[in-house]
């Protein structure tokens, strides 16, 4: 067993493009929210997370390795699965895929709004009356989520190929490649949390969701509670990374 658990030197031009990432997200997700009566959030969340993963990324390929003595190296290739903390790994993974399958029955189920906007509410038709409530995570919402959830991961799995190869300590392969992972993460639970809570609101403000919304909000409670709880430890790791977990040697 190998005990990864002292505090991580992360270099300043790293820590800088980190902060730099966070803050131009926000910047842009602030301008976004206002933007379509309120329902531009939809397109902060995820731009958010992009730039914390941007961040992250110009770290790594601005900091240059560390030099030091010439040493020996076994022959066996480094993988990333040797550097990923496996736990938060397989959470995160189970999070993609249930906005993945949310975003996706949503959008079955999504109607058209008032205006005639496709995939924006949820209509439903009982004892002769029919509702509407949003706004409702359909595909006018999922799709650039889902775009964005598949760009970041195409980045973020690029970038943990490359930390695990490129030359360096064991101790800073995994502080940036926890990094990585916080930061997909980031873009994970951000847009579950939002797209969770969206859904269980318009189920609670229609009377014709019946069992089936009750029993939908009972799943939707737990996962957006996790992804209210992954958020913050998402955004702290990427700011501070610390690599804590027993990788086995």
């Amino acid at each position: 067993m190998l005990d990864v658990t002292r505090a991580p030197a992360v270099s300043a031009i790293d820590r800088y493009t980190r902060w730099t990432g966070l803050i131009a997200g926000a910047l842009i997700s602030r301008w976004l929210a206002p933007l379509d009566h309120g329902d531009g959030v939809m397109y902060a969340i995820p731009v958010f997370g992009l730039c914390a993963v941007a961040g992250v990324l110009a770290g790594d390929a601005l900091t240059p390795p560390r030099r030091g003595a010439v040493r020996t190296a076994g022959l066996a290739p480094r993988r990333v699965r040797d550097y990923v903390p496996p736990r938060m790994t397989w959470l995160l993974l189970g999070l993609a895929a249930a906005l993945a399958v949310l975003l996706a029955v949503a959008g079955v189920l999504a109607s058209p709004d008032d205006l005639g906007r496709a995939g924006r509410t949820l209509t439903m038709t009982c004892r002769g009356v029919t509702e509407s409530a949003g706004p409702w995570p359909g595909l006018y919402y999922g799709l650039p989520v889902l775009a964005s959830l598949a760009v970041s991961t195409a980045a973020c799995g690029w970038s943990l190929r490359r930390i695990a190869r490129r030359p360096g300590d064991e101790q800073t392969r995994r502080d940036r490649t926890l990094a990585i992972v916080a930061a997909w993460g980031l873009l994970v639970s951000a847009p579950l949390l939002g797209a969770a809570s969206t859904a269980s609101g318009a189920l609670m403000n229609t009377s014709c969701d019946g069992t089936a919304g009750t029993v939908a909000n009972w799943l939707l409670y737990p996962l957006a509670l996790l992804a209210l709880i992954t958020v913050p430890w998402s955004l702290y790791t990427v700011v501070s990374p610390r690599a804590t977990w027993k990788a086995r040697r």
